[in-house]
């Protein structure tokens, strides 16, 4: 167990940051995060929410039932060139679920959509050099921006309304034939 004056010491070195003690029977443990984490946890980017209703926004919603994390992750895609003009994110889980999901909006801002969608949660991970027990916050964000991209392109196909006013009588009548 490090000593407070060690911990300290590394602490104004920027060598080791932590998050609040967690009690463990009679002895306390401190949990060390990188800087990269501490960073994008009390600095995070490209926090909020766009209109998930416009055609060029993709939103991507993905959660660990395990830990409780979830992640909302939302881009606007350039109709003309397919290029990520801009990302939101809003995350509910734990610093490193937090610094994961803002880390992969600056990395994927300006990426095509065949470029974002070959983001790995290894690239995520190393970058903030996450330790293995939260490498699930990682594979959150990588699955959050394979499903905005999977929603915005399902959005792109313009697939005709087989119900309500949309539907041309045609199609109705036909549905109601085969049923």
């Amino acid at each position: 167990m490090f000593s407070r004056q060690f911990t300290r010491q590394l602490m104004r070195q920027g060598r080791a940051s932590f998050f609040p003690r967690q009690a463990t029977g009679i002895f306390s443990t401190v949990r060390f995060y990188h800087p990269k984490v501490i960073e994008h946890y009390q600095n995070p980017r490209n926090v909020g929410t766009m209109d998930k209703n416009l055609p060029n926004v993709g939103t991507g919603l993905v959660g660990a039932p395990a830990c409780g994390d979830v992640m909302r992750l939302q881009i606007k895609v350039n109709d003309n060139t397919g290029v990520i003009e801009d990302v939101k994110f809003k995350t509910f889980g734990c610093g490193s679920a937090i610094a994961s999901s803002s880390y992969a909006t600056e990395l994927v801002k300006g990426m095509t959509l065949d470029e974002a969608s070959k983001v790995k949660n290894t690239t995520i991970a190393k970058e903030l050099s996450l330790p293995p027990v939260k490498l699930h916050c990682s594979m959150l964000a990588e699955d959050a921006i394979k499903s905005a991209i999977k929603d915005y392109r399902t959005k792109r196909h313009n697939r005709k309304p087989t119900l309500g006013p949309d539907a041309t009588k045609s199609q109705t009548n036909g549905a109601n034939a085969h049923a």
